[in-house]
């Protein structure tokens, strides 16, 4: 069965249903005073998320720690590439004081990949939970986490401060993985995976893009190997090329065909599925938590 796409062999505009709208109303406006007024860091803004808006408006925020310079040089991903900064020890208690600010009542925590460290920074990670917990005791959270290598011990640390979803993205299929995530792979991943939910995470969650090269059976073969692994949440997005220095779009997802997934996904048994052309890993996070 052939996927229903739009080839795009050169670079052409966007479809329509990839336009997106501005963020308005209320919440967002007071939100993104606060974020200017005390120079708060969130991946919302400096991401550009096209969901912003309704995230806010919902009291749901994402924020990166461990700094903005990844280890890893993925071939999909805008995040700079080489050698990191310093660890900030005092970066826990700064997200924490974000959240409070800015009242969020869902907050998702990811991180850049950082293979210098002893750690992976897994210790900075355990941190930033606890301090959000202390000063924000009725915010839940999301952790969209690397695959820290696969290590038991260090997955054991996000594990022991027990977020309420635990989330960690596939990105692709099988077949793509080596070239859109050079340092990854994609049987290390499920592993992580299930390394969480069998030691006692109760909601997991992945994400992957579509429009890289896959096929119809691919992204299928995909939803059913993170069931294999009783994965509770997949998002499903359009990927979209940061730069020309990027891996090229090669197909725009139609909507009936996003429609097409989640219907696959929850006659699987997912708990929820995403999928949609702007659907990001913390679209709707909040709503996972039941």
């Amino acid at each position: 069965m052939q996927e229903e796409t739009i080839v795009s062999p050169v670079r052409q505009p966007k479809p329509k249903w990839l336009r997106v709208k501005l963020p308005t109303g209320k919440k967002y406006t007071e939100l993104r005073g606060l974020v200017d007024k005390y120079d708060l860091h969130t991946i919302c803004t400096s991401g550009s998320c096209p969901n912003m808006g309704e995230c806010w408006s919902e009291g749901t925020a994402t924020f990166m720690i461990l700094g903005n310079i990844c280890t890893r040089s993925c071939g999909f991903c805008g995040v700079k590439t080489g050698r990191p900064e310093t660890v900030d020890w005092e970066e826990p208690e700064k997200v924490a004081r974000s959240i409070k600010i800015m009242a969020i009542k869902h907050a998702v925590i990811t991180s850049v990949d950082r293979d210098d460290l002893k750690d992976m920074g897994t210790i900075i990670w355990g941190e930033t939970v606890k301090a959000i917990r202390r000063m924000n005791p009725d915010t839940t959270l999301e952790t969209l986490i690397p695959d820290f290598q696969g290590r038991e011990d260090l997955l054991d640390r996000i594990i022991d401060v027990h977020p309420e979803v635990v989330s960690h993205n596939m990105e692709t299929v099988k077949r793509l993985t080596r070239e859109v995530r050079i340092q990854a792979k994609y049987e290390r991943s499920l592993g992580v995976l299930k390394y969480l939910k069998d030691n006692g995470i109760s909601r997991t969650k992945s994400g992957i893009m579509l429009g890289l090269g896959e096929t119809e059976a691919e992204v299928i073969q995909t939803l059913k190997d993170l069931r294999s692994v009783h994965l509770d949440i997949v998002t499903i997005g359009q990927y979209l090329q940061p730069s020309k220095k990027h891996l090229p779009v090669k197909q725009f997802i139609t909507p009936d065909q996003f429609k097409k997934y989640e219907e696959i996904g929850l006659d699987m048994g997912f708990r929820h599925v995403e999928s949609g052309a702007l659907v990001r890993s913390s679209y709707k996070a909040q709503k996972h938590l039941t």
